[in-house]
């Protein structure tokens, strides 16, 4: 993503407009217009739920009048926390303890509470996380129904007399987080054969996982895929996953108070299970994203 190509001269004018208002009293109701009046940049990482959430947001803030410009599949989380840093983008659908993970890689919080107050405090002072949604994607590890038959898999502690001959698949970065590789060898005890970085949650995994070149994959919770190929996601046990909590993460000085209130209003209606079938209609029946963001935005009363 790019930084928007008029914003040193809209910061020009801005200031010399404030000059002239400061004399007049009027400062304060100008600042408040032209801050809900301005560009609002919302992005995703580069897979499907994150694209579906981010037209959800997006198209929330364009129903309250604030305009939006769209920045689909941008990259992985680090590229887009950077673009955020640099006020290049506005808003990027989250997930509170993979943020955490990626904050803080020794973080053990696991609660909604303690996540989110641990993000706060470790954050940028120009950003900060909204109201979470009831909805989570979390973290799951998954097997195929012939390997659960074959070693009585369903929990992930029960991988432990079999890891050390199977290979693990998953985004890159899950090699290196503490709800990820390093967690599963110090909670759960596993070492594996060997990490093959895949994308996130996305048709390389399941395909790796299908063809055997992985035997357990980490994929989100929310993936139809899962449900499509039948199968098996291994019960964590231990808890190691915590809570991944959708979750908008914002440039503050760039979002209007109308933008947030719109944002907390898509979280306050947003739950796991309305989550999975909008991705299943995107996904496997193949509809537009924008057109399921809009059906339901309509059916909550948040296009208006």
């Amino acid at each position: 993503m790019h930084i928007r190509s008029t914003g040193s001269k809209t910061r020009v004018v801005g200031a010399a407009l404030a000059v002239a208002l400061a004399a007049t009293g009027a400062l304060s109701a100008c600042s408040s217009s032209t801050k809900s009046g301005s560009k609002v940049v919302v992005a995703s990482a580069a897979f499907p739920e994150n694209a579906l959430l981010m037209e959800i947001y997006a198209q929330a803030l364009e129903a309250k009048g604030i305009s939006v410009e769209r920045k689909p599949n941008v990259g992985q989380r680090d590229v887009l926390f950077q673009q955020l840093k640099s006020d290049s983008i506005t808003v990027v659908p989250e997930y509170n303890g993979a943020l955490l993970a990626y904050l803080d890689k020794t973080a053990t919080e696991t609660t909604q509470s303690a996540v989110d107050q641990a993000v706060a405090g470790k954050l940028p002072a120009n950003l900060e996380i909204l109201n979470p949604a009831a909805a989570q994607d979390n973290d799951s590890l998954v097997v195929t129904k012939d390997l659960a038959a074959k070693d009585s898999l369903k929990n992930i502690s029960d991988l432990a007399p079999y890891a050390k001959d199977l290979v693990i698949g998953s985004a890159p970065e899950f090699k290196t987080r503490q709800q990820g590789l390093v967690g599963l060898g110090s909670t759960y005890g596993l070492t594996f054969k060997d990490f093959k970085a895949l994308d996130n949650s996305g048709p390389q995994t399941v395909s790796a996982l299908q063809h055997g070149d992985a035997q357990v994959v980490d994929l989100y919770s929310t993936t139809p895929a899962i449900k499509t190929n039948g199968f098996v996601v291994l019960n964590d046990d231990k808890g190691l996953f915590g809570v991944q909590n959708v979750v908008p993460l914002v440039d503050k000085k760039n979002l209007s108070q109308t933008g947030v209130d719109a944002l907390n209003a898509v979280s306050g209606k947003l739950d796991t299970p309305t989550l999975t079938s909008l991705l299943e209609q995107v996904v496997t029946e193949k509809k537009d994203p924008s057109d399921v963001a809009n059906a339901w935005l309509a059916s909550q009363g948040l296009n208006k």
